[in-house]
């Protein structure tokens, strides 16, 4: 029995961490939007061209998209819901 609560535990941790993942994507294009609208400004009304023509403004974006949605960022929020999940049990 101790392993299959192990592994539903580690299930869960997984969806939660899928829902991390999730959230700090969304925080990022929201914290990156100026950079969103200045890419497909550029590629509206391209096709090939836009990998070429677009390449600073990608850039752009891929290095803010970066600040928010990397390793360090992740580790952060799940602490943060760690310590809201034990709060939350400390209350009950």
């Amino acid at each position: 029995m101790g392993y299959l609560q192990e592994a539903r535990e580690n299930h869960v941790k997984k969806k939660v961490e899928e829902a991390l993942r999730s959230k700090m994507k969304q925080k990022a294009l929201k914290e990156c939007d100026f950079y969103c609208s200045k890419y497909a400004e550029c590629a509206r009304g391209r096709t090939f061209s836009v990998v070429w023509q677009c390449r600073k403004q990608a850039k752009e974006l891929n290095d803010c998209l970066h600040q928010f949605t990397n390793d360090a960022v992740l580790e952060e929020m799940k602490k943060a819901y760690m310590v809201e999940q034990e709060s939350k049990e400390k209350n009950q």
